[in-house]
């Protein structure tokens, strides 16, 4: 789908909510235009809170005209649809410091029910969205149903999965990176090679960036379906890039990602532990959400801390030609972080652990392993990290945290695989299964051919299963005595009617991991 289709049926999407609300598209009565054409957002659901979100903006692409000027948003939160019973309202400033986004965290709701909330501006009223809090702490639901999804470049493809995620009416998403692609549409730079074109550098290019992508109508479904936990992956910033470092050395990179990271706070139903005022150079990603007694979702940020790729520039080694790869004190999550896991799988008394992070932790050797220290692996994934990896599955070891279940995205493919300390050696009581991974492909964004990712899958004996012709998004029912993953695959990508199929599912039995196909 086109942006012309797109933007249309933006444009559709408001006309229906101004309907529903009966009033007309002024921001301040003042004819100056719808002012919510990013829809709203829910997020970072907690028992008695959630957080909303909203950003005034009247024209989605044109994102840098705004009116210098706070803005005093109105909101409401009722019981029902219909907005008869009022929960909660209140009045919120939209600054301009911060691309006039509202971040309004709700306290004093109750636990584990759904609420309606909107915006107002003037006489305009936002469209309407859904939201729930999490179960109290001690109590123990009888179904979570989770959608994950990751990986949306704009130009692609249609948002197709979105609309489907929205019709499958989930209690959370949870999104997993690559919300954003920093770059535009490739060009021909020469007949034979391609170039990136309109890459984001600075906040007003970060910010237009997210008006683009959040302007379209099945995200914004999406969103409004059902609260989100968000953490982000590279391109939300740069490809590639590793702490405070990019693949290409720029000595204004942490200007960029300071830049980057507000933009993302900036559209984001997000819930914040620390950040100083102003201060956008480091925002602490990692969060803990509890769902009641039944699952813990530990909530990682792979790209913010972690050593810079081993044995550069390559973005492939042989293992045995790469002793970086063996140095102990190279991280993925950063000391700070690896403590913060590690305490909280040891405290988790969920039934479920949820490892919710980017990109696929698996051992993926490129090639087939036939001799010791043999193989060769992407350096930017948790294979180029090994050490840091063996340190996690220590961390679910020693923790003994009840049913450890890592959910991925970044490679575009659908992924099922069994997670051992040693990948090469056969299951024993020496080697037992340590948790199960479920990876989901992407919303947009290409992939290899099959045939190669099952020559992958071939290769790696503890992945059992890989698919990445298709685009979509995974749907998780967790209960107490087992979840149950479905590999969620559209027809077509281009066609935002685009209808699916269930591809593949799996079973993990609680007390007993490992992969069941269902």
């Amino acid at each position: 789908m086109d942006r012309q289709r797109r933007i249309f049926l933006l444009g559709a999407a408001q006309l229906a909510a101004l309907a529903a609300a009966g009033g007309p598209a002024t921001a301040a009565g003042n004819g100056a235009g719808y002012p919510f054409s990013l829809g709203v957002a829910s997020g970072s659901p907690l028992p008695d809170s959630v957080i909303l979100w909203t950003r005034i903006l009247a024209d989605p692409l044109n994102a840098a005209a705004s009116a210098p000027m706070a803005l005093s948003v109105r909101w409401e939160v009722a019981e029902d649809e219909g907005f008869r019973r009022i929960a909660a309202s209140g009045a919120a400033s939209a600054e301009p410091a911060l691309a006039h986004s509202v971040h309004v965290d709700v306290g004093g709701l109750a636990p584990a029910r759904w609420y309606w909330y909107r915006f107002m501006l003037g006489d305009a009223v936002s469209p309407v969205g859904r939201t729930r809090t999490a179960p109290a702490p001690d109590a123990l639901p009888a179904l979570l149903k989770l959608a994950v999804a990751s990986c949306q470049h704009w130009e692609f493809g249609s948002y197709g999965a979105h609309r489907q995620i929205a019709a499958a009416a989930p209690d959370l998403v949870a999104f997993l990176g690559d919300y954003i692609y920093e770059w535009g549409p490739y060009r021909l730079a020469h007949p034979d090679k391609a170039a990136r074109t309109n890459e984001s550098f600075t906040l007003a290019d970060y910010r237009a960036r997210y008006a683009q992508y959040k302007s379209d109508p099945d995200l914004q479904a999406a969103h409004q379906a059902a609260p989100w936990i968000v953490t982000w992956d590279d391109h939300e910033v740069e490809n590639d890039y590793t702490g405070e470092r990019d693949v290409r050395g720029a000595p204004d990179f942490a200007a960029r990602r300071a830049a980057a990271y507000q933009a993302f706070y900036e559209h984001m139903p997000l819930r914040l532990a620390t950040r100083g005022a102003g201060d956008f150079a480091k925002l602490r990603m990692f969060q803990r959400y509890d769902w009641g007694r039944l699952a813990r979702f530990h909530v990682l940020d792979d790209r913010q801390y972690r050593a810079a790729h081993a044995c550069q520039p390559a973005t492939s080694v042989r293992r045995r030609e790469c002793a970086e790869l063996r140095d102990p004190g190279r991280s993925m999550l950063g000391g700070e972080q690896e403590a913060w896991l590690a305490g909280g799988l040891r405290t988790s008394r969920a039934r479920w652990n949820i490892i919710t992070q980017q990109t696929l932790m698996a051992q993926s050797s490129q090639t087939r392993i036939t001799l010791p220290d043999d193989g060769r692996f992407w350096t930017d994934g948790w294979d180029g990290y090994p050490m840091a990896r063996g340190r996690l599955f220590d961390a679910l070891v020693d923790s003994r945290a009840a049913n450890p279940l890592v959910i991925s995205g970044d490679v575009h493919t659908f992924y099922a695989a069994e997670l051992r300390s040693d990948f090469e050696r056969p299951a024993s009581a020496a080697n037992p299964l340590i948790a199960t991974e479920f990876c989901g492909t992407s919303i947009t964004s290409s992939s290899r051919p099959q045939e190669r990712t099952q020559q992958f899958v071939d290769m790696n004996p503890h992945i059992k299963y890989g698919r990445s012709d298709k685009r979509g998004f995974m749907l998780l029912e967790v209960t107490p005595a087992k979840t149950t993953s479905y590999f969620v695959g559209l027809d077509n990508v281009h066609d935002a009617a685009s209808a699916t199929a269930t591809l593949a599912s799996f079973v993990v039995n609680a007390g007993h991991p490992g992969l069941n196909r269902s």
